[in-house]
């Protein structure tokens, strides 16, 4: 059975995280969690978080052995856009747009 957990609002670029989960399936939650943590990326503490959640639905929910749990897939989509603008000369605006996503993870006993 297949157990997910998703993330949402997480305050970083789609395009950076699609950058992180796309390593992830295929990998034992052990490894994907190692993976996640010695990756250097600031937004990777979020990602395991969900990570973490994903597997512990699946042990606390369904009585999932953890050991065996595998990340069947893992994406990002796009979350809500906070529109800010900045002062330009002559009295212009120019739009700083602050992006968010929101990170799903999908796991599986092997």
């Amino acid at each position: 059975m297949r157990v997910s957990a998703t993330g949402r609002n997480i305050r970083c670029s789609p395009s950076k995280v699609v950058l992180l989960v796309r390593e992830l399936p295929g990998r034992t939650v052990d490894e994907a969690s190692t993976l996640l943590r010695f990756s250097g990326k600031p937004v990777a503490k979020a990602v395991d978080k969900v990570l973490q959640s994903a597997a512990a639905n699946a042990e606390n929910n369904y009585a999932m052995n953890r050991d065996k749990l595998k990340v069947v897939a893992a994406w990002v989509g796009k979350g809500r856009t906070l529109k800010r603008y900045k002062a330009r000369s002559r009295g212009r605006v120019s739009p700083i747009l602050k992006r968010s996503c929101h990170v799903t993870v999908v796991v599986d006993e092997a």
